[in-house]
């Protein structure tokens, strides 16, 4: 049975080389907090730009991993773009 490839030397690895130059969040651009416990919503975590879940191929490529904020990476989820979707427009009544 094959274990967790995020558990792995080559993933730790990864991350320590990204934590190592000390990167601003990719996605929102404010410094990141990397002496944090890593539960915190500021802390270091390590991000993919295409999503693991869409190309598991790239879990372990240096040029998909970016620096981001635990909280940054959460709210991101599985989506490619880092906008917001945008609210349906509901239909008018008025005239």
């Amino acid at each position: 049975m094959a274990g967790n490839p995020r558990n792995g030397r080559r993933y730790r690895r990864l991350c320590a080389w990204l934590r190592a130059q000390r990167l601003p969040c990719w996605l929102c651009g404010h410094n990141i907090g990397y002496d944090l416990d890593p539960r915190h919503p500021l802390s270091f975590t390590l991000d993919h730009l295409e999503p693991v879940s869409k190309r598991p191929d790239l879990l372990l490529s240096r040029e998909n991993a970016r620096a981001a904020h635990r909280r940054c990476n959460s709210s991101r989820g599985n989506r490619t773009t880092t906008q917001p979707q945008a609210a349906p427009q509901r239909a008018s009544r008025r005239w």
